[in-house]
């Protein structure tokens, strides 16, 4: 589909017309970015309609178009499949609109850490966003959020247990928790898949349930169940990827270093095995980053950072296709890769790390990944806290234990601005939403810096009102609201203008 085409569809809304013609009004006026199943094109419509297995979508310009439900992205076909849905069952018209903003994993809706809501703050008061609510009993750990609906998933620790924790989003009470194993502070944020909700312990249990009531529905364990393993010692910490019906995962063995399950069942579909020749820089096993889906080179593969570097599985067989060795250390490999067209950016910290930008080409089913630069750690280095590609820049914070922000071109990797030390300390954990970046930094400093190359622009700062220990779980925004986690506390904003 030519960029064209895609603009005068994707960015259309889906046309309430389904079976009984209902219209979702409310999600007629919420304009979301809408991302094809190469993940190479983005347009800017609202959602009308889903029948037949065609989602209508009104363009910014007002005009309806009809798509086919499988030229979207895995995450706008569960949103359109989602929102039809809630009309059909007559749910209040909020919560339609609410669906718009929803970040149902780790990272959001596309995993490229990138919010679809609009009309947001541009500024924020000295003392920051008035607080909507504050929740308590959520246990301890680093697990971000993951908001579906009206409801927050996260994780935390109780005892010597890890639970799998709902809350109401509109007041900050405590809806089920439900254990998933046990192990240290668990890191996954979960992953909801409408009736489903998914997560992973610190010692490698990976349970399916009930997002409903939170009833266990299937459940393995990495190392009993495929003989994984992580690089080091801050155990699993991926959020599982839904991907149409198959659940796939990073058990960490050499025979089975990715998974592909039913996400229903639990029965295993595939397993990905370690190529011997992956390189020295790194450790064996699982890394600590969670997987993404590319179409480079013409092949839809899964895209993922393990203790050995970045490596890429076919989806459809489990075939390993590519690695890149280059820019693992040995310690812990982290962040989430950014995946855009055929183009892989990576980085990790450490030390012995460093940031790449890959170039996918394909032929006959194969996908090779070559160099297109290279820096080292001590030039360009994400530690934990994630990279976002806005256009054609990378949004980050760099430095081994540090969150500098620094704005750079993804094709050449040349610096648009590099300000220093930012407003806060520690590592710097960055979403983006409605043309800013959201800073959080590992000393509980949040900042709010404007998304261009042209300068470094900071709309302001503020110092949460919760301080548990290390700022580390990433921050979220959705519903006009920015989520903040912080071990067993939660402080939900209001952002809206």
């Amino acid at each position: 589909m030519c960029r064209k085409t895609l603009c005068r569809h994707t960015s259309s809304l889906i046309l309430a017309t389904v079976a009984c013609s209902i219209t979702v009004t409310s999600a007629q006026d919420k304009l979301r970015t809408w991302t094809d199943v190469t993940g190479q094109h983005k347009s800017r419509a609202a959602f009308v309609a889903l029948e037949d297995d065609q989602v209508t979508l009104r363009r910014e310009d007002g005009k309806t178009v009809k798509i086919p439900l499988d030229r979207l992205s895995a995450a706008d076909q569960a949103f359109a499949r989602r929102t039809a849905r809630t009309a059909l069952s007559n749910e209040l018209p909020a919560e339609v609109a609410r669906a718009g903003g929803d970040w149902p994993q780790w990272r959001g809706p596309n995993r490229d850490g990138i919010s679809q809501e609009t009309g947001l703050l541009d500024e924020w008061p000295a003392d920051g966003p008035p607080t909507l609510w504050k929740a308590s009993g959520l246990g301890g750990g680093y697990s971000s959020v993951a908001v579906a609906g009206n409801r927050i998933f996260t994780m935390g620790k109780f005892g010597g247990e890890t639970r799998l924790v709902a809350v109401n989003a509109q007041n900050g009470e405590i809806l089920w928790n439900t254990p998933v194993g046990s192990g240290d502070a668990p890191n996954c944020t979960p992953t909801v898949d409408n009736d489903l909700v998914f997560a992973v312990s610190h010692g490698g249990d990976l349970l399916c349930a009930e997002s409903e009531s939170g009833r266990e529905v299937w459940r393995k364990n990495f190392t009993r169940d495929f003989g994984g393993k992580m690089m080091s010692m801050w155990g699993y910490s991926e959020s599982p990827l839904v991907d149409g019906d198959r659940l796939i995962v990073t058990p960490g063995a050499q025979d089975a270093m990715m998974a592909a399950l039913d996400k229903r069942t639990g029965k295993v579909l595939w397993q990905a095995a370690m190529p011997p020749n992956t390189g020295s820089a790194g450790q064996d096993g699982a890394g600590y980053s969670s997987i993404v889906i590319s179409n480079g080179g013409g092949v839809k593969q899964y895209v993922q950072l393990v203790g050995r570097g970045v490596i890429s599985v076919d989806a459809r067989s489990g075939k390993m296709l590519w690695g890149y060795n280059r820019i693992a250390n040995g310690t812990a490999n982290v962040p989430t890769p950014i995946v855009t067209g055929d183009f892989v950016f990576c980085s990790s910290g450490y030390g012995d790390g460093g940031s790449a930008l890959l170039r996918l080409t394909g032929a006959r089913g194969q996908v090779n990944a070559q160099e297109v630069w290279y820096k080292s750690s001590k030039e360009l280095q994400n530690h934990h806290g994630g990279m976002i590609l806005i256009g054609d820049h990378v949004y980050m914070g760099h430095g081994h234990n540090n969150g500098f922000p620094v704005c750079f071109d993804l094709k050449s990797g040349r610096d648009a601005w590099r300000p220093g030390r930012g407003v806060g300390s520690g590592s710097a954990a960055v979403v983006c939403a409605d043309g800013h970046l959201y800073f959080r930094y590992e000393n509980g400093e949040m900042a709010l810096i404007e998304a261009t190359p042209s300068d470094y622009k900071l709309k302001g700062s503020f110092k949460i009102g919760i301080n548990n220990g290390k700022s580390w779980a990433h921050p979220v925004v959705a519903d006009g609201r920015l989520y903040l986690r912080d071990q067993h506390e939660m402080l939900c904003y209001d952002i809206r203008k």
